[in-house]
């Protein structure tokens, strides 16, 4: 079927043709999408901690890739279309890949690098990491790709191949530390009995804590006072949130007992 545009004869079929490939290659990458969104869905269920971040990881790869083999199968059915010989092209890409490999050596080092960081697991998307002197959370790994945001809300893209010297702070459980300065008026032992009468009182309470909160024992003599260190494992990157918690039980127990906090003050002496 033909149609007249400005006077030049043009098949109808080389305009409807690429439109409904591309409906069709869309179509069936949202089917497989959701279904494949859907089935790890239900796995999630049944899984905890790292493992879903992996299969988080995982989908999204898997995704990205069923994506490049669609838009690569739309483009050669458009191809075909327009006459060009898909079966010369398909038989010439043992030497269009060697110099395309030739040109793009950057991305096929990305490319490989991306399945190495999945299959090895060095980091998932939710993993907190350090690449230089970026620290943030991986909110996405692509083939060619990894995106960090920091607490900022400031995101780095830094090209897979690059992600060889990197930082992984959510492997293992993190250990929240806190100094406190108490005056030297007060006696050791009763500094021990409040800080043990407290742990009991808060256990289970510490949102992001593994374990209870230990004592240390005396860290350190300062100046103005007895430095207590008091410790406690939390989950990965939750350290700094559980000692702000901390400090602010251990304040409101010593201001129940009695027991001062030292500051730095100045002494003026009138010399008359």
């Amino acid at each position: 079927m033909k149609i007249e545009i400005l006077g030049k004869s043009i098949d109808l079929m080389l305009i409807i043709s690429p439109i409904l490939y591309i409906i069709i290659g869309t179509v069936i990458f949202k089917i497989i999408k959701n279904i494949l969104l859907k089935t790890v869905n239900r796995r999630r269920k049944s899984l905890k901690g790292s493992q879903i971040q992996r299969i988080q990881t995982l989908t999204v790869l898997i995704v990205n890739i069923i994506k490049y083999i669609i838009v690569i199968l739309v483009t050669l059915a458009i191809l075909s279309v327009f006459g060009f010989k898909v079966g010369s092209i398909l038989a010439g890409l043992g030497i269009g890949t060697a110099i395309i490999g030739l040109a793009f050596q950057d991305v096929a080092k990305d490319l490989i690098a991306g399945f190495s960081i999945i299959t090895e697991g060095s980091y998932e998307i939710g993993d907190t990491i350090e690449i230089g002197d970026f620290m943030g959370e991986v909110v996405f790994i692509g083939l060619r790709t990894t995106r960090i945001r920091n607490y900022k809300g400031a995101t780095k893209i830094v090209a897979n191949h690059y992600m060889d010297n990197i930082i992984n702070y959510s492997e293992h459980n993190s250990l929240a530390v806190v100094d406190v300065s108490v005056a030297y008026e007060a006696k050791a032992e009763k500094v021990d009995e409040i800080l043990e009468k407290l742990f009991k009182n808060i256990k289970g309470k510490l949102e992001y804590a593994t374990k209870d909160p230990e004592v240390w024992g005396i860290n350190d003599l300062g100046d103005s006072g007895v430095i207590y260190r008091i410790a406690v494992e939390t989950q990965p990157m939750k350290q700094f949130v559980t000692e702000r918690a901390l400090r602010k039980e251990i304040k409101k127990a010593f201001d129940e007992a009695g027991i001062k906090i030292p500051y730095t003050q100045i002494e003026v002496h009138n010399g008359k």
